[in-house]
């Protein structure tokens, strides 16, 4: 049975602000958001630090993220976090997406939406948003909280996103509105600023107009890194789960950026499910690689290989039994601390698929569901003590095991498949388009 930890990993989400190092961040007193096309000018020819090549992938104070862990929706929340973090030490995290207006109109209560702890870095933050206004506000309110990038969402195809909220990978079919938003971010934040889009939206797919984006955001924004989902969004018609499987996937589309902004930093993402596929895809050029579902389907086997497969580390005696004693300790600090939420069920959520695969896996779920009715268990030590009878000892104490071969010819048809190379438009048709 599991021994309860002796100390405390994870104390608390404590607000952040008296954690963040004194100068990490700087409060802009004013949005700035005014003369965009002269910010556009001055960020061609004076550019920051921070936006030079090689301190362009991530603060420079950890390791680049070659490997991260998509944004997801009711997935990546601070627990979530907290779990990949136990297992790996070098993945970059990053939140949910949260609304510009989220921030905006909820300055009371931030610490619920922006809080987290020091240990989950390097982690950044996405947004989402049509209203400059707000964007730039929103990232003033989330400063102090001491994010290590700041990303926008130009690739999220949900009705609620791109349909009544006109943002999301709707953005993509106006680049000069997501060049005058990553202006205003950045004016507003000291930390590096990325997107993260698609290769197209509904019949706009062609590679030259991807280009198009790619080339109008960076040349008219400080915005040097771009994270692909190398599928285009549909956005009538379909779902969100759909649009993550229909849409087939365009690799060759990813490389072929790569090939043709060779002054940007590009992260793929999408269809990649194994650590062996990640690897790969460095291999054949990709600057970083995020992954999403199949990292939330098996934590343990995904997550517990990247920090010797991807970053070189020694490899890992971490067991499953070591990481549950310190999440407990953090479950238990956090229930209820805003009211009602979190409760055990989103506590152990993240759990659900620790033991994938594993002899016991099956009867644990269905201990799992049993004990979230169960009015006796009030605690996470409970609950776990409750349920992990059903998981042998031999999984509990076995370190992680060697990663999964997966299919390591998934992109040999990209580089066949290359379109033709870009060529840009004049910049001042640009500028004006």
């Amino acid at each position: 049975m599991m021994i309860s930890a002796g100390h405390t990993l994870i104390a608390s989400l404590t607000p952040i602000h008296s954690l963040v190092l004194k100068n990490h961040v700087r409060l802009f007193p004013n949005l700035f958001y005014g003369n965009l096309a002269k910010s556009r000018k001055s960020h061609r020819y004076s550019q920051k630090c921070r936006f030079h090549k090689e301190c362009v992938m991530g603060a420079t104070h950890y390791l680049p993220p070659w490997f991260s862990i998509a944004p997801m929706m009711e997935f990546t929340d601070n627990h979530y976090r907290t779990l990949a973090r136990l297992i790996t030490k070098h993945a970059w995290l990053y939140t949910e997406m949260i609304a510009a207006e989220t921030i905006v109109y909820q300055k009371g209560n931030l610490d619920k939406y922006l809080a987290f702890n020091p240990d989950q870095h390097p982690i950044v933050l996405q947004i989402g948003g049509s209203d400059l206004t707000n964007i730039g506000k929103a990232i003033q309110l989330a400063n102090p909280y001491g994010y290590d990038e700041i990303n926008f969402n130009c690739g999220c195809p949900s009705p609620k996103v791109a349909g009544k909220g006109c943002f999301g990978v709707r953005l993509m079919l106006d680049p000069k509105f997501v060049a005058d938003a990553m202006s205003v971010i950045s004016a507003n934040t000291d930390v590096p600023v990325t997107v993260k889009c698609r290769i197209g939206v509904d019949n706009h797919d062609s590679y030259n107009e991807l280009c198009d984006f790619i080339h109008k955001v960076s040349s008219q924004s400080p915005t040097k890194h771009f994270i692909i989902h190398s599928r285009k969004a549909l956005l009538n018609g379909i779902s969100p789960k759909e649009n993550r499987s229909i849409p087939p996937l365009k690799y060759e589309y990813f490389y072929a950026l790569v090939r043709d902004f060779p002054d940007l930093q590009f992260t793929i993402n999408g269809g990649i499910n194994t650590v062996d596929e990640v690897h790969t895809a460095r291999m054949e050029g990709a600057h970083g690689v995020m992954v999403g579902r199949a990292a939330c389907k098996d934590p343990w086997n995904i997550l517990g290989n990247i920090d010797s497969a991807i970053y070189g580390a020694p490899p890992s005696s971490l067991t499953r039994r070591q990481v549950l004693e310190k999440y407990q300790v953090y479950g238990d600090s956090v229930l209820g601390l805003y009211g009602p939420n979190p409760n055990i069920r989103e506590v152990i959520r993240p759990l659900l698929n620790f033991f994938y695969s594993e002899p016991g896996n099956t009867l644990w779920k269905r201990k799992a569901d049993a004990a979230f009715m169960d009015p006796k268990l009030t605690t996470i030590k409970s609950f776990l003590k409750e349920t992990l009878g059903s998981i042998p000892d031999s999984v509990l104490d076995a370190p992680i095991s060697e990663a999964a071969i997966g299919f390591p010819d998934v992109f040999a048809d990209a580089k066949r498949l290359l379109p033709p190379p870009y060529v840009a438009e004049r910049e001042e048709e640009l500028l004006y388009a």
